[in-house]
């Protein structure tokens, strides 16, 4: 079952490297991974990745988001912190797909990494979050630095100070 297991890893592994014309530049040892790519002159384009080599599901979730970052394509999803949420996506889309067991961990791994990416993007002044990525807003920024519209729409306070509540129009969009 073991031995199994290791060649759907290996076969999923060598099947998303040829589709999307990637290169792995290191396997890294570490449950963590980078994806970039590298267009020349000649307007010829290198796929890059590091991440681990997939043998379970937390490096293979790891190992596809870093594939998903070039199936979407970079700077396809803005902010940057949306870009995470829709590369993770991908990753657990594309290990159902395969088959591949998708664990508690891998779920929770998922959301610590959108929070951070979401925390960062805050730090660095983002103001309106993606309302996919509302269900990763730490919680304690929630409710003490709301000045997110829909963030704060989404929770049923007003979206300006002092405003009478307009949750549903602006949640839906309307």
């Amino acid at each position: 079952r073991r031995f199994r297991s290791a060649e759907r890893y290996e076969a999923v592994t060598r099947e998303m490297l040829r589709t999307y014309d990637v290169r792995v530049r290191k396997w890294r040892s570490s449950m963590s991974g980078v994806a970039w790519q590298v267009t020349y002159r000649d307007g010829s384009v290198s796929r890059l990745i590091e991440a681990p080599k997939p043998k379970g599901p937390m490096s293979a979730a790891i190992f596809l988001h870093e594939i998903g970052h070039h199936a979407i394509g970079f700077r396809t999803y803005t902010p940057r912190c949306y870009e995470e949420y829709k590369a993770w996506e991908w990753s657990i889309n594309a290990m159902d797909e395969h088959g591949l067991n998708i664990t508690d961990r891998v779920h929770q791994r998922m959301r610590e990494s959108l929070e951070y990416a979401l925390a960062k993007a805050r730090r660095r002044g983002l103001k309106r979050i993606p309302s996919e990525l509302l269900d990763y807003f730490d919680r304690t920024e929630r409710y003490s630095t709301l000045t997110a519209p829909v963030a704060r729409a989404r929770l049923g306070l007003p979206t300006r100070p002092h405003a009478p509540s307009r949750a549903s129009s602006v949640a839906s969009g309307s």
